[in-house]
């Protein structure tokens, strides 16, 4: 490959000597008479190489060489130095320059000098390609496991809906087949039987379409400044039914006095909701006693943050395994009574208020959800 030389020096005859010497041996030659001329010519040619003298009136070559640095970090320059000029020399190579050759200019030493700089040049173009070929082999590799990652995501969503739908198509089957036997025994028990268990699969279905919907929607928080015991309230007057109903108490303890934050109301209403709910049948599941379940929802300003809820239930907790997959796709601990969406959608709404949700639980012991939300400034 011929590589393109700038040669910058105020003396003709130099210019002409080494010209013609550097010409024979391969190189095309520009030549400069001072540093001014020679950076407008480094400008317009790009040479991959420059050899000047150091000493010069105006742009010295010291000058020259760190503007060309700092134009072409890749340009290689060997500098020309008489016997007197070793400081600047150095200096030069402070200012990473590839070499200096002394004058009178020796050609052996012209020529070794070269010859490292023009193995310096091709070293980093190869180490250049290899660069980028491996950046483009990790672009590749990366494209590759994004699409097997989406792949894998979309196989472990489709896995997840089809368990939830097969739970609920088996219940409306089981309702379907006793409300049979009430229509061909004409006995009015098994079609009331029957009919409650299609009921309840119906709404299931609702609920899966909703909480799906609602997961997979990009709903930005709708801020309000509002008092954050709130939905707490909403929440503990919507549920106290349900938990009289199965025998659990609800105790709600909210810091009073608590200033108005930005929050989405009707988003951390929800949160509240499942997290209640989950609670409740944490409390009447089968190894729990009866009656003796236990609710707490709270809050309170932490520092450093806005508020923070917690919904605390002494009911059947969960082991160190469950724990771990709480906020999973399609995790549930209700087994068939549950889709696992309720979990991921409080996670999704949590953290899109740039808050945080976290949970300790033990098995038989209970298990408390932690909510806490940053302090906003405005609604933005």
């Amino acid at each position: 490959m011929e590589h393109k030389i700038l040669l910058v020096d105020d003396e003709e005859g130099i210019r002409k000597v080494l010209g013609i010497s550097l010409s024979d041996s391969g190189y095309q030659v520009l030549s400069a008479e001072n540093g001014e001329e020679a950076f407008r010519i480094f400008i317009k040619a790009k040479p991959s190489i420059v050899l000047t003298d150091i000493k010069m009136p105006g742009m010295d070559g010291v000058e020259l060489l760190r503007k060309i640095k700092k134009e072409s970090p890749d340009t290689e320059v060997i500098m020309i130095t008489g016997h007197g000029d070793m400081d600047l020399a150095i200096q030069s190579l402070k200012s990473d320059a590839a070499d200096f050759i002394t004058k009178p200019i020796n050609d052996e030493a012209l020529e070794v000098a070269l010859k490292r700089v023009k193995e310096k040049i091709a070293l980093k173009r190869q180490l250049k390609e290899y660069t980028e070929d491996l950046e483009r082999l990790v672009e590749e590799k990366t494209a590759r496991l994004i699409e097997a990652e989406r792949l894998a995501a979309v196989g472990q969503t489709v896995a997840g809906l089809a368990h939830a739908i097969k739970n609920i198509t088996g219940g409306l089957t089981g309702g379907a087949f006793v409300l049979e036997k009430g229509i061909e025994l004409n006995n009015e028990k098994y079609l009331h039987q029957g009919w409650e268990m299609v009921r309840n699969n119906l709404k299931k279905i609702k609920e899966l379409a909703l909480d799906l919907l609602a997961y997979s929607k990009e709903r930005a928080p709708d801020y309000r400044l509002c008092d954050p015991n709130e939905p707490a309230r909403e929440v503990a007057s919507l549920m106290r039914l349900r938990c009289e109903k199965e025998g659990v108490s609800l105790d709600l303890r909210l810091e009073e006095g608590l200033p108005h934050v930005w929050l989405d109301p009707e988003g951390i209403h929800r949160c509240l909701l499942n997290l209640v709910a989950n609670a409740i049948d944490a409390c009447t599941d089968l190894s729990c006693t009866p009656g003796e379940g236990k609710i707490c929802l709270r809050s309170r300003r932490p520092e450093g943050w806005a508020v923070e809820y917690q919904v605390e239930d002494n009911g059947c907790g969960m082991d160190e395994d469950t724990l771990q997959k709480v906020f999973q796709e399609f995790f549930s601990t209700k087994g068939s009574q549950g889709t696992g969406l309720g979990l991921m959608i409080t996670k999704k709404i949590i953290e899109g208020h740039g808050g945080v949700i976290e949970v300790q639980s033990r098995k038989a012991k209970g298990t408390r959800f932690v909510i806490r939300l940053p302090e906003k400034n405005g609604a933005s």
